[in-house]
């Protein structure tokens, strides 16, 4: 009787305190692309949890049905070979369990790095998102406007984001929107995501970058596209210019609060969208010197003859 009161008062407790949790950021997803890496978190979670509760049944069973024998204590068993059925189910159903994930996983990938499923024929707002030590940059080229720390973005609509940073590497992560992906300095990433219902978010920097990492933070709000609209007319009257010096210094390692302005650095700070290698005008130049060279050498050797 007293261990079945422990056993409920347990439960009462665990159900207790388990009901004041917030929920978990990834599983309240309010974008396609989040919502489809919920779908393979629970399947995950379901598919693990089965497997744990059926190992553990079966320790108990054992552990009760051959928890004492009537054998003589120096009774020693028969050698026994293996038995081929259970070895086939204790490396068959591992090796299909992997592989179901491994499917689910790649084909996942390639779900979320397209453009958001139900938008394809929409056009995308581009953002370029780029990161200093420790804050956020939000330019919208087409906007003309840029903001520090925080975001705004139109539901309904795909987001083309535009990944790089100013200094070290980091990760830019909206959980409820989608998953993270790096941000480096001498590339551009590109991330698609989507935003299906309004509300406020916040995104982060996933990726140890320093002693300002824990507070390398921004918020985004969702709202709709005449929102959004009327935001950026907003923005365009009440802004002030981001100018190259003030921009060197929001550069500045540090945290500032959100911040505002009109224009873009990517007018006097362009992003290195040539990602690894050359650009195709960096090759042209590189072959029309190499072309005037061997000229040059020709000239030479012609001058030499004589």
């Amino acid at each position: 009787m007293k261990i079945k009161s422990a056993l409920f008062m347990f439960l009462i407790t665990i159900t207790t305190v388990l009901a004041g949790c917030e929920p978990l950021l990834v599983l309240d997803p309010k974008g396609p692309q989040a919502e489809r890496q919920a779908r393979d978190i629970l399947l995950s979670i379901g598919i693990m949890s089965f497997i744990v509760i059926i190992v553990f049944a079966i320790l108990i069973y054992v552990l009760i049905k051959y928890r004492a024998s009537k054998q003589s204590p120096d009774y020693e068993p028969p050698h026994i070979e293996g038995n081929p059925w259970v070895e086939a189910i204790c490396v068959g159903i591992p090796v299909l369990i992997v592989a179901y994930f491994s499917f689910v996983s790649v084909q996942s990938n390639y779900i979320v790095e397209a453009t958001p499923k139900g938008y394809e024929d929409k056009e995308p707002l581009v953002i370029y998102a780029s990161s200093s030590d420790w804050k956020w940059h939000f330019s919208y080229p087409e906007e003309d406007i840029e903001t520090v720390n925080y975001l705004y973005i139109p539901t309904d609509r795909p987001l083309e984001f535009k990944l790089y940073s100013h200094g070290s590497i980091t990760s830019f992560w909206i959980p409820q929107l989608g998953g993270q992906k790096y941000a480096m300095s001498d590339m551009v990433t590109t991330l698609h995501l989507a935003a299906d219902e309004k509300g406020e978010m916040w995104g982060r920097n996933a990726n140890f970058s320093g002693k300002g990492f824990a507070e390398n933070m921004f918020n985004v709000t969702a709202m709709s596209q005449k929102e959004f609209d009327e935001w950026v007319d907003e923005v365009k009257e009440t802004a002030d210019p981001l100018t190259e010096e003030k921009f060197d210094e929001l550069l500045e390692p540090g945290h500032l609060g959100q911040m505002t302005f009109t224009g873009t650095h990517l007018e006097f700070s362009p992003a290195p969208e040539h990602g690894h290698g050359s650009s195709e005008s960096d090759s042209e130049e590189t072959h029309e010197g190499h072309t005037e060279d061997m000229k040059m050498d020709e000239e030479d050797s012609e001058h030499s003859g004589h």
